[in-house]
């Protein structure tokens, strides 16, 4: 089940991308901004309850739809550029696990936990 989600999630990628072809912009663009959504990290700098909203308001589906047909209503492009850029790399992070976050913890997702990186000895902090 777990590959059938990633193939869905390639496809939307995929989607998002053909989206992006037809706004007439640089090919260039897209894979400059697809990593601009990670902004949303920063809000761990403060606490796990604040970097989980920031994170999942730039990495939620609905967030890019409603961000694309707001520029889609106004005749902005660069608005819907936004909402593809946003929607597309929603889809590119699940593809690679990472999924909305829960606030207890970054590595907590609605797609499961993510594995935290190994630590070394080096990295223990209450050496004595």
């Amino acid at each position: 089940m777990k590959n059938l989600i990633k193939l869905e999630e390639a496809a939307m990628f995929g989607l998002s991308i053909y989206l992006f072809s037809l706004l007439g912009l640089p090919w260039w663009w897209f894979p400059l901004l697809i990593l601009v959504p990670d902004i949303g990290m920063i809000g761990y700098l403060v606490s796990p309850q604040v970097g989980a909203v920031t994170y999942n308001l730039t990495h939620h589906r609905l967030v890019a739809i409603v961000v694309l047909l707001v520029g889609f209503y106004h005749g902005s492009v660069w608005v819907e550029m936004a909402g593809i850029v946003l929607f597309g790399h929603a889809a590119m992070d699940r593809v690679f696990g990472y999924g909305l976050k829960f606030s207890d913890s970054f590595h907590h997702t609605h797609l499961g936990w993510i594995k935290p990186p190994e630590t070394s000895v080096n990295d223990v902090r209450n050496i004595d």
